[in-house]
C-alpha cells in the first residue's frame, strides 16, 4: 500500500473522509462527464479556444456566476462566493483549456477528436472540466451560506505554447487579490482516485535555443581560406552541452539537447549559413535564472574558436514548478478528507515543462499529480501522444480536491 509522502503534513485533526459538504452529486457527475467529452471532441490549439471558452462561460453563466472573458479573446476568470473578509486572499483554482496539434488515435471510443490533427493528449479537457465542476458545487455551498470565502476560477489558455499563457492571464488581472493557488495535472502512471504530491520542484524548466552559425563559404579543398561552417557546428552540438556541465553544479540538471541541425547543400561547398536548435532544461530554479548568460558565452565561445559568426535566440520558456511547503499541505489535508490518506502517494521530478510556474513566480501554490489510470491497467501510455486518454472518475476525484481545499484553506495559513 502506498503511503502519503514523507513531507506530507500530519493530518490528525482534519475531518474524516466523507465529512465535508460539497460531494459530487451524481446528475453533476454525469453531467461533468458529457462536458469534458464536448471538449474533447473539440479540441482548439493555444489562443483559439473560443469555442472551449465559451461553453464554459454560458455554463458558468447558468450557474448565476458572472465570468469575465481575459483581454487575449480566450480564457476566463471567475469569481464564486459572497461571504468573507474581503480583505483574505483568495485561493484560486487553475486549468489550462488548449490542446495539441497531434491526431487522435485512440480506436474505440465514441468522442474521439472530430477536429483534423488536433487532440486533447495531456489531459486539459479533464483539467477544465474539474474546475468548471469545482466551481459548481463551491457556487451552490455559497448560495447555502456553506463556502467561508471567496474563490477564484481560473481558465488560461495556451499553456502548450512557450512561453504559455500564464503570463498574458497574469497581466490581466487573474491573480489580484489571490494569495494561493493551486493546480492539477493528469498523470498516467497514477491510478484513478489517488493524487501525488510533491514539495519543491515537481517538473522542470524548459527553454528554446535557435543559433545561426555564418561564414564567407569557400571550397572543400581550401578550408583554412574560410570558415569551415560544418566543423563549427558540429562542434558546438557536441561541446557546447559538455562545456555547460562543467560550469554548472551538477544538481542543477541544466541540459542542452538539440533537435534539429541544418547545414550545407553540396560535398564540396563548405556553406555561409548553418542552424540549430533545441531545448534547455533544468531542474533547479536558480540555474534557469543564470542559463540565458551561460548559453551565449558557451556557444561564442565555441563558435569563436572556429571563426564563425553567431546569433543567438534564447526563447524563456517556463521555469520549473516549485510547489510550496504550505499549500501542498492544504492539497494534502484536502485528500484526506475526501478519501483518506492513503489517496496520497510521493511523486517525483519530472523534466517536462509546465507554465503554472509563472503563477508561483508571484503568490505560492501547488500542483497535485491527478492520477487518470483506470487500477490494474497495464498499458504504458503516456501525455502528449494520439492514444492518450483518461479514465472519467479523476473527474470527481479533482472537483473533490478542489472543494475541499477551499473549505480547508482558511484552517492552513
Amino acid at each position: 500500500m502506498s503511503r502519503a509522502p514523507d513531507d506530507a503534513p500530519t493530518t490528525s485533526g482534519d475531518p474524516l473522509p466523507g465529512t465535508l459538504p460539497g460531494t459530487l452529486s451524481d446528475p453533476l457527475r454525469t453531467e461533468l462527464i458529457a462536458f469534458r467529452r464536448d471538449l474533447h471532441m473539440h479540441p482548439e490549439l493555444g489562443n483559439q479556444e473560443f469555442r472551449t471558452t465559451a461553453a464554459i462561460k454560458a455554463r458558468l453563466e447558468r450557474a448565476g456566476l458572472r465570468p469575465r472573458v481575459l483581454s487575449t479573446g480566450t480564457g476566463l476568470v471567475c469569481d464564486v462566493g459572497t461571504r468573507g473578509d474581503a480583505t483574505r486572499p483568495v485561493l484560486a483554482l487553475r486549468a489550462d483549456i488548449d490542446a495539441l496539434p497531434i491526431p487522435d488515435t485512440k480506436s474505440g471510443v465514441p468522442y474521439r477528436s472530430t477536429v483534423p490533427d488536433r487532440a486533447h493528449a495531456c489531459g486539459h479537457d479533464v483539467h477544465t472540466t474539474s474546475v468548471l465542476g469545482a466551481g459548481l458545487v463551491l457556487a451552490e455551498l455559497d448560495r447555502k451560506g456553506l463556502l467561508p470565502n471567496p474563490v477564484r476560477l481560473i481558465f488560461q489558455p495556451a499553456e502548450e505554447v512557450l512561453p504559455g499563457g500564464a503570463p498574458d492571464t497574469i497581466a490581466s488581472g487573474a491573480l489580484e487579490g489571490v494569495g494561493r493557488i493551486i493546480a492539477v495535472h493528469c498523470d498516467p502512471r497514477v491510478d484513478v482516485g489517488r493524487i501525488g504530491l510533491k514539495v519543491g520542484a515537481i517538473t522542470s524548466a524548459c527553454d528554446r535555443l535557435e543559433i545561426s552559425l555564418d561564414g564567407p563559404g569557400g571550397h572543400t579543398a581550401r578550408p583554412h581560406l574560410t570558415t569551415d561552417l560544418v566543423t563549427a557546428a558540429a562542434k558546438v552540438a557536441t561541446e557546447v552541452p559538455a562545456l555547460l556541465s562543467r560550469r554548472v553544479d551538477a544538481r542543477a540538471g541544466l541540459a542542452v539537447t538539440w533537435g534539429r541541425l541544418r547545414v550545407g547543400h553540396a560535398c564540396n561547398v563548405i556553406p555561409q549559413h548553418a542552424e540549430l536548435s533545441g531545448t534547455v532544461r533544468c531542474l533547479e530554479l536558480a540555474a534557469w535564472r543564470e542559463a540565458p548568460d551561460l548559453v551565449h558565452a558557451a556557444v561564442d565561445e565555441v563558435a569563436g574558436m572556429y571563426g564563425a559568426k553567431t546569433v543567438i535566440n534564447y526563447v524563456r520558456g517556463v521555469p520549473p514548478v516549485v510547489n510550496d511547503a504550505s499549500v501542498t499541505d492544504l492539497l494534502a489535508a484536502a485528500m484526506t478528507a475526501r478519501r483518506g490518506a492513503d489517496a496520497i502517494e510521493s511523486t517525483e521530478q519530472s523534466l517536462g515543462g509546465e507554465d503554472f510556474s509563472w503563477y508561483l513566480e508571484h503568490v505560492p501554490g501547488s500542483m497535485a499529480r491527478l492520477g487518470v489510470r483506470t487500477p490494474g491497467d497495464s498499458a504504458r501510455l503516456d501525455l502528449h501522444r494520439g492514444d492518450f486518454d483518461a479514465d472519467e472518475r479523476a473527474i470527481a476525484v479533482a472537483v473533490e480536491l478542489f472543494t475541499a481545499s477551499a473549505l480547508l484553506h482558511d484552517n492552513h495559513p
